[in-house]
Formats: structure tokens, C-alpha cells, sequence
């Protein structure tokens, strides 16, 4: 089974979070709780639920991660770009992702 994180976007800024292992949402997808089973999967799923339906977050998705080094890379290109930031100058306080991470 491929490792997963619960992700979403905060409904006060539209931000990227990630879970964390305190059951807080992190800006930080490195602070995510890694699901490594079914039954992991399952409970993220159902916080995911509950915290949309509390209007905490919106768009809510488990996501696949792998870790290397003790670094979670997702596997997706977008999710690389969600946690990395935009892929250019994009405004004040917003640098750039970093090509390495988000490259596929």
C-alpha cells in the first residue's frame, strides 16, 4: 500500500493544509500524519468529513505520499505544487516552489 496524507484548503484563506499527528491542520505537508493502512486511510477519511462539515476546510482529499530521507514527496504534480507554493513570482511573501521538489 502507498503511504497517504489528508489534505485540504483552509476555508478562511483557501491555504493548503495538511493533518497533523495532534489532529491540527499544518501549513507544513512535512508535519502530516502518513497513513500506512487501510484502517489509517479510513480514519483519515472520516476526520476529513467531519472537518468539512464543522466548515473548518474545503476540498478535502487523502493524497499519496512517498517518503525518502525522511522527506514526504507527493506524488502528484499538483499536490508537489500545493505544498510548495506557486511555480513563479506570484506576489509579496509567496516565493516560488522549489524546481527539485515539485519536479515529476
Amino acid at each position: 500500500m502507498v503511504d497517504k496524507v489528508l489534505t485540504a484548503n483552509r476555508l478562511t484563506d483557501g491555504i493548503a493544509v495538511w493533518l497533523d499527528a495532534n489532529g491540527k491542520w499544518s501549513t507544513s505537508l512535512q508535519e502530516a500524519l502518513v497513513a500506512r493502512h487501510n484502517e489509517a486511510v479510513a480514519a483519515l477519511e472520516a476526520i476529513g468529513k467531519k472537518s468539512y462539515a464543522d466548515n473548518e476546510v474545503v476540498d478535502v482529499a487523502v493524497v499519496e505520499v512517498q517518503e525518502t530521507n525522511g522527506i514526504l514527496w507527493p506524488l502528484r504534480l499538483r499536490e508537489r505544487i500545493r505544498a510548495q507554493g506557486p511555480t513563479m513570482e506570484y506576489a509579496p511573501g509567496y516565493a516560488p516552489a522549489d524546481p527539485e521538489f515539485i519536479a515529476v
